[in-house]
């Protein structure tokens, strides 16, 4: 049975068998591994009782027993999934048990097959790890509906790299940030597909968001929260009425009842004044005049967020237009130095 060292490269090259339970594996994997659990959530839970109670080899036992019915099935999927790919990989939370026995299946079938070392666990590791290396990162900051997702949309499709951190998160990072968008990931999830997009960055120019800490329930980790506190913030300076218009675009064809839902969720903050007349305008269908009640308490938030947490070198940049081609191209010179 040969094993291999985790490292970035093998996941570009590789099929990553992953034959943890469902549970393990819905936590938290590698990005684009397949779940083909040798035991399942069920199963798995059994036999770790059957473990404490009885010992090592009676829970072998047991694992086999529950496995068995279904090992034909698991390992001709495997089978399937293999034949396309010259490197394979499997690997369970820490390299051994699950991940050796599937792994000598494949092989006594005639498939060539690694162990990861110290399996998910292992690769964990270097995702913490990834958090830690310096980065040269630009944040592009502005106060709500500002249109920066649409500008880092607009960064993508030029030569700069950027990292759509809501996008990972699922989720727009205000009370209305949910609408529209997935269930949020776990935390886990969230940090191992952030750095799976961090590896491809070198030493290139990152352009990451303006964002609190916490992006809806998931939360940035601490490595990159602090280089994106220092870093120099490009501020997107547009008037109120501006922003307004594009928080009609983001979020305007959203239901009545779930404006309703978001807005309520904020009541505390915006006062029980505020709060009252904005839900009256959702009742009579006054989207734009609810909005403009949010986005003053928005405003404000953002203003006392920056006093707490103050960010590096401030660079105005006019918004006289809401064209975020030319504005994402106009950051890219300007980052290039020309």
């Amino acid at each position: 049975m040969s094993k291999i060292a985790f490292s970035w490269d093998l996941l570009e090259k590789s099929l990553i068998i992953d034959v943890r339970s469902e549970i393990e594996f819905e936590k938290g994997h590698i990005p684009g591994a397949i779940n083909i659990p040798i035991l399942n959530t069920e199963e798995r839970k059994i036999v770790g009782t059957s473990f404490k109670q009885n010992g090592q080899k009676y829970a072998i036992l047991k694992g086999l027993e529950l496995s068995g019915p279904h090992l034909s099935k698991r390992l001709k999927l495997a089978v399937k999934l293999a034949e396309n790919s010259e490197n394979i990989v499997v690997h369970c939370w820490r390299g051994g048990m699950r991940s050796g026995f599937f792994t000598y299946l494949m092989e006594f079938f005639g498939l060539r097959v690694s162990v990861l070392i110290g399996g998910y666990k292992s690769y964990r590791k270097h995702v913490q790890e990834t958090f830690d290396r310096p980065y040269n990162i630009a944040i592009l900051g502005g106060m709500t509906g500002s249109g920066k997702t649409h500008i880092l949309d607009e960064l993508e499709k030029t030569t700069a790299f950027c990292i759509d951190l809501e996008k990972l998160a699922h989720h727009r990072g205000s009370s209305f940030g949910a609408l529209g968008m997935e269930p949020q990931p776990s935390q886990e999830q969230f940090e191992n597909n952030l750095a799976q997009q961090l590896i491809t960055i070198g030493k290139n120019t990152l352009w990451l968001e303006d964002e609190s800490r916490t992006i809806g329930a998931k939360i940035i980790p601490e490595g990159i929260w602090n280089q994106m506190r220092e870093a120099p913030h490009y501020f997107l300076d547009s008037s109120f009425e501006e922003r307004l218009d594009q928080i009609m675009v983001d979020y305007g064809d959203f239901s009545i009842d779930e404006l309703k839902i978001c807005t309520l969720r904020i009541a505390k903050r915006l006062g029980p004044q505020h709060a009252k007349k904005a839900i009256e305008f959702l009742d009579n269908n006054e989207v734009k005049n609810a909005f403009s009640i949010a986005l003053n308490y928005y405003d404000k938030a953002y203003s006392y967020h920056k006093e707490i947490n103050p960010l590096g070198e401030k660079i105005t940049i006019d918004c006289p237009s809401k064209n975020y081609t030319e504005i994402a191209n106009f950051l890219v010179n300007i980052t290039n130095g020309k």
